[in-house]
C-alpha cells in the first residue's frame, strides 16, 4: 500500500458525532503519551497531521483522519492519572460507546511502549477488544530505543505477558520508520478483507432482489 494523501476530517466528543464510511475504519488506541499522534504522522508522511504533545492526556476526543483507502480514528488515551475522576469517566464512556457499535470501526491498533511492561489497563483494554470481538494488532512503539538485535526479544516479552502470538505484534519507530512496511502490508490486508466482505454482501443482496 502506498499512502499518497491523508487529511484530518473532524473530532467527535460523543456518539452523536461518530462517523461511518464505505471503507475500513481503524481505531488507534493506547495509553496516554504512548505515541499515537506520532504514529499517525509517520503513516501519513507528515509531521503535523495529528497534533503531538509532551503532556499526556491531550487527546480527549475521537479524531478522524482520511487516508484514502481507509480511515483512522484516534481515540482518547487511557491510564493518565492527572485528570479528574469525572473526566476519566467521560473518556471511558466515549471509548465504550465507540466500540459498542460495529459500524464505527473494523480493526484496532493497540499501541504499547516497547520499553514498558504492559500494565492492568493494557490487559483490560485487550479484554475489552476481545469482548466486543474486534480484530486488533498490538503496535510496539519506540523501537528505536533498542538495538535491532534487541527488538525481537522485547516483542516476545510483551507477547508472552499478553498471551498473544508474536505475529500479532509489530514493532515500530516513529523516529526512523522502523516497521512501517509491515504496518502498510497489514493495512493492505485489512482493506482487501473489508472490500471482499462487502462485495460478497452486495452480491447476496442483488441475488435476493432478483428472486
Amino acid at each position: 500500500m502506498v499512502i499518497k494523501n491523508a487529511e484530518f476530517l473532524k473530532s467527535a466528543a460523543d456518539k452523536s458525532g461518530f462517523m461511518s464510511f464505505d471503507k475500513p475504519i481503524i481505531a488507534v488506541c493506547g495509553r496516554s503519551n504512548v505515541g499515537k499522534s506520532s504514529f499517525i504522522n509517520m503513516l501519513a508522511n507528515r509531521k503535523k497531521l495529528a497534533r503531538t504533545s509532551r503532556d499526556p492526556g491531550r487527546t480527549r476526543l475521537v479524531n478522524y483522519f482520511d487516508f484514502g483507502e481507509f480511515v483512522i480514528a484516534d481515540l482518547p488515551g487511557y491510564g493518565f492519572a492527572q485528570v479528574s475522576k469525572s473526566e476519566k469517566i467521560k473518556w471511558a464512556k466515549t471509548i465504550e460507546n465507540f466500540f459498542a457499535d460495529k459500524k464505527h470501526l473494523d480493526h484496532a491498533f493497540l499501541l504499547l511502549d516497547i520499553r514498558r511492561e504492559p500494565n492492568a489497563d493494557d490487559i483490560d483494554f485487550i479484554n475489552y477488544l476481545n469482548h466486543y470481538i474486534i480484530p486488533f494488532n498490538v503496535i510496539c512503539t519506540k523501537a528505536d530505543k533498542f538495538a535491532k538485535t534487541k527488538i525481537k526479544p522485547e516483542v516476545k516479552r510483551i507477547a508472552d505477558r499478553l498471551a498473544l502470538g508474536e505475529d500479532n505484534l509489530i514493532a515500530v519507530s516513529n523516529e526512523n520508520s522502523y516497521g512501517k512496511e509491515k504496518i502498510l502490508l497489514l493495512l493492505d490486508k485489512i482493506t482487501q478483507t473489508y472490500n471482499m466482505i462487502n462485495s460478497e454482501v452486495e452480491s447476496e443482496s442483488e441475488d435476493g432482489e432478483e428472486e
